[in-house]
């Protein structure tokens, strides 16, 4: 089968919709993550989505649900507790991880919905993976445009809202829950690493050869739609799980784009 026809045939259209979504959303918000310097977000909603999926499973609610709820608790109690920084997160991926863990070995299928959680099940996606990241991308980017000035400006002006007492925590929260959403459906969808590495790698690398915000934004969405096209094809090709294939494609296009940034910035610094 062809890479054309593989991206056409029936079976794998909904798969690779839902996919595609996550590969354009996901490093938008790492650009912020990156930003905030609460770039460990990713990873640790990630495993507490994990947690939240087995546990649904357990008590017959959808994974696609179960996710979403248990992340967006975690962000919930992260913003009224007015946490900031990584170290909240760092506890999450300690909670979550022990969580799978117990949850997968306490249930007859939980090891192996355990490891499809981790791995990625992209191809056993369905229409209810598809609605849930088709809204997510619609509020994604339609808040986007209201969430960004506020929350470059909370970076560089931390004084001004509390000069003029803005409501910032209505942003803030907004912005968190956003980010749990996103990352509970790419898990489900990607695997808890594959969205980790989407949200992660192309904001990386766009930090490092980006010369402003805004192209900031498109380096980072190409990055993360390039190497989903890439290895969703690859992983089909050589008959391979999608979750590495795909994280090793962020990785070498993550770290080449960083690679030519430095290069391209040397010759002005040695004049």
């Amino acid at each position: 089968m062809s890479p054309l026809e593989t991206l056409t045939d029936p079976l794998f259209r909904l798969p690779f919709a839902a996919g595609l979504l996550a590969a354009l959303t996901l490093p938008l918000l790492g650009n912020l993550l990156r930003l905030r310097e609460e770039w460990l977000a990713a990873l640790g909603l990630a495993h507490l989505s994990a947690a939240g999926a087995l546990g649904g499973l357990g008590l017959g609610v959808p994974a696609i649900a179960g996710g979403p709820v248990a992340a967006g608790v975690g962000a919930l109690f992260k913003g009224l507790a007015g946490a900031r920084g990584n170290t909240a997160y760092a506890l999450m991926i300690l909670l979550g991880w022990s969580a799978t863990l117990v949850l997968a070995a306490s249930t007859a299928l939980g090891e192996s919905l355990a490891h499809a959680m981790v791995d990625g099940q992209l191809y056993f996606a369905g229409w209810p993976e598809l609605a849930g990241l088709g809204l997510f991308a619609v509020l994604t980017l339609a808040g986007l445009p209201w969430l960004m000035p506020r929350l470059l400006r909370a970076r560089f002006f931390p004084e001004h809202e509390r000069a003029n007492r803005l409501p910032a925590w209505r942003w803030h929260l907004a912005f968190d829950l956003l980010v749990a959403a996103g990352m509970a459906l790419g898990t489900a969808t990607v695997g808890l690493m594959g969205a980790f590495a989407l949200a992660f790698l192309p904001a990386w690398a766009a930090f490092g050869v980006a010369p402003g915000w805004r192209a900031g934004l498109v380096v980072s969405a190409s990055l993360g739609l390039a190497a989903y096209l890439g290895a969703f094809v690859a992983a089909l090709a050589l008959d391979q799980p999608f979750g590495p294939i795909l994280v090793a494609a962020l990785l070498v296009l993550s770290a080449g784009a960083r690679f030519y940034g430095r290069l391209r910035r040397e010759p002005a610094g040695a004049g």
